[in-house]
């Protein structure tokens, strides 16, 4: 068997924790001895995050089981691991997002199935990019070792995960809080609601905190630009049309600085971009006039970095060792590239170093929707951390919803480690082993969504 969890609790937990082991007893929800079907995968793994098929046994042992379930209660994160054989049991091209419903947990889900390995995950949990990137070295990497894959991808996946897994001392009784509430009469139950939600705000705060730097870094470039106008509104030359540009452009920056002040979650931030990108161009608009140029396309941001002003061309670029895509970019980076250079790029501070925004994490997608909206962006930044969450239906369409942009929530506000049932994002979890999804040939050739090779 494979160990379970074992932890010292005091308190209100302890009183939790206790009936919950009752109630495992009494509704008989202890994981099966051994067993087969996607029921039995799902019920093992939301007790001990593994699973491993009966006709497995002989490729995957008893003891490499044992290691790799201490490994995942170790690393305390909601990563989900099942081997099973290559059976019409486990649906070659549903299993994982039949596994991620049943087992109900915003996480990361890898399934070795028979001789072939793939893995997909909650955007709220690890990023696609990443969790491919992950999948598809640990493979190639070890061929057909099943352990030294899983072992590997775990690790990997351990690092960058967010969230706590289900065997954590504070998740308790995860997936039966509906008998909690019946039993504790919604005493106990309430205790858990009001530590995930305090949870969830400092969550927020910190991403609120991670993205005021960079805001306030975008905010002071375009003040600094104000400041470098030669531009007097009483000038002889000044006329009405380049008086209102001006003026647009004070009240954008204006603007900004009041909504970030009072900006109190991650997606105040899209407005306070939108501001930067509106006051940009108009800054455009009025130089055109002074210059008596021709007056500038209404086009989005420079892709490289919205700090450039709006763009003037589209430009073909790949990223290293990535596939190539048609970008807008500013007239200098333009220039960069058809030099053979690399472009002027956004980079923000990470706990991995800096890094280009694109990659930086899903706390970027509302400033970066400010800057280029719902429509442009999945295109661009497929096969990135930031391009899982901009892709999503909710992000597309706006709306008032979570920090992806708004729409539905698929989680129900649920956030990595955390029970959402089936309502979960299906854009996050492809077809698995056929259709186009992984396979033992090397992941769809390694193209991670233009970015691979």
């Amino acid at each position: 068997m494979l160990r379970r969890s074992r932890t010292t609790r005091t308190g209100p937990a302890a009183v939790l924790a206790a009936l919950l082991g009752l109630l495992l007893v009494v509704f008989g929800l202890a994981a099966p001895a051994s067993a087969s079907g996607l029921n039995d995968a799902a019920d093992a793994m939301k007790k001990v995050q593994l699973y491993v098929d009966p006709a497995m046994s002989g490729r995957f042992s008893k003891d490499q089981a044992d290691r790799l379930a201490e490994k995942l209660k170790d690393a305390d994160k909601p990563i989900f691991v099942a081997v099973l054989p290559d059976s019409e049991a486990y649906p070659a091209r549903t299993v994982i997002k039949d596994l991620r419903t049943k087992v109900g947990i915003v996480g990361v889900y890898a399934v070795w199935r028979g001789d072939r390995f793939a893995a997909d995950s909650d955007s709220e949990a690890l990023g696609r990019a990443a969790t491919d990137n992950l999948a598809g070295a640990a493979y190639r990497s070890n061929g057909q070792d099943i352990g030294a894959t899983l072992t590997e991808f775990v690790d990997g996946a351990a690092r960058q995960a967010k969230g706590e897994g289900p065997q954590h001392s504070d998740s308790i009784a995860w997936v039966l809080v509906p008998v909690l509430l019946l039993v504790l009469a919604g005493g106990g139950a309430l205790l858990l609601f009001r530590r995930a939600k305090k949870r969830k705000e400092a969550q927020a705060r910190a991403e609120l905190a991670q993205l005021r730097t960079v805001v306030d870094e975008d905010i002071t470039a375009f003040g600094e630009e104000l400041d470098r106008l030669d531009f007097d509104p009483g000038a002889p030359d000044a006329d009405d049309a380049q008086r209102a540009d001006y003026t647009g452009a004070l009240d954008a920056y204006d603007r900004a600085k009041r909504m970030m002040d009072a900006a109190e979650r991650p997606e105040d931030v899209r407005p306070v971009t939108e501001a930067l990108e509106q006051g940009r161009f108009a800054l455009a608009v009025l130089a055109a006039r002074r210059e008596g140029r021709p007056l500038p396309e209404r086009r989005v941001p420079c892709f490289f970095d919205p700090r450039h002003g709006p763009s003037s061309t589209d430009v073909d670029w790949a990223p290293q060792g990535g596939a190539t895509r048609s970008v807008p970019a500013c007239a200098a980076d333009a220039a960069r590239i058809a030099d053979g250079r690399d472009p002027d790029v956004r980079t923000v501070r990470t706990e991995h170093g800096d890094q280009p925004y694109w990659n930086a994490g899903p706390a970027y997608s509302p400033w970066a929707g400010g800057y280029f909206g719902g429509g442009l962006l999945p295109g661009l930044l497929v096969g990135t951390v930031l391009g899982s969450v901009i892709a999503t239906p909710a992000y597309a369409y706006g709306g008032d919803g979570g920090s992806d942009g708004g729409g539905h929530d698929y989680t129900g506000g649920a956030d990595a480690g955390d029970y959402s049932g089936g309502d979960f994002n299906p854009a996050d979890f492809g077809d698995s082993f056929d259709g186009g999804g992984f396979d033992g040939g090397g992941f769809g050739g390694g193209d991670f969504g233009g970015f691979g090779d």
